[in-house]
């Protein structure tokens, strides 16, 4: 059976609040303290930074975005659900942060979140 894993737009601090960051921690297992990486059944994306203050440079979260498609293509076992990272309290929007995710669009573990997949595609 395979496992599936929340993916989710964090902090550096890892503090899971509010927001998927808050649904991470309560139904997937998402640390408090980790902010970057795999946790619990979830994958946590950087947006914000760690005083959860600002929203970090696009060419940062894009880093990180590219750091989970490599662990995504490493992980063919796991069932990834990308949620809209960074489209909430970062503030950013679809068509910022989809095309960083575009790598990982015909990946068959990965599962995009509503609308994404146009965004990339069109």
């Amino acid at each position: 059976m395979t496992r599936t894993v929340f993916v989710f737009g964090s902090n550096l601090s890892g503090v899971h609040g509010a927001g998927s960051a808050l649904e991470a921690h309560k139904y997937w297992g998402a640390e408090m303290g980790v902010g970057i990486g795999p946790t619990g059944n979830a994958y946590a994306i950087p947006t914000k930074d760690r005083e959860i203050r600002h929203t970090l440079p696009l060419r940062v979260i894009s880093l990180a975005v590219m750091d989970f498609i490599d662990y995504a293509r490493e992980h063919t076992d796991v069932m990834f659900i990308v949620t809209r990272v960074g489209c909430g309290l970062a503030g950013l929007t679809d068509n910022q942060v989809a095309p960083m995710f575009a790598a990982a669009i015909d990946l068959p573990n990965v599962l995009m979140c509503d609308g994404w997949r146009e965004v990339i595609t069109q």
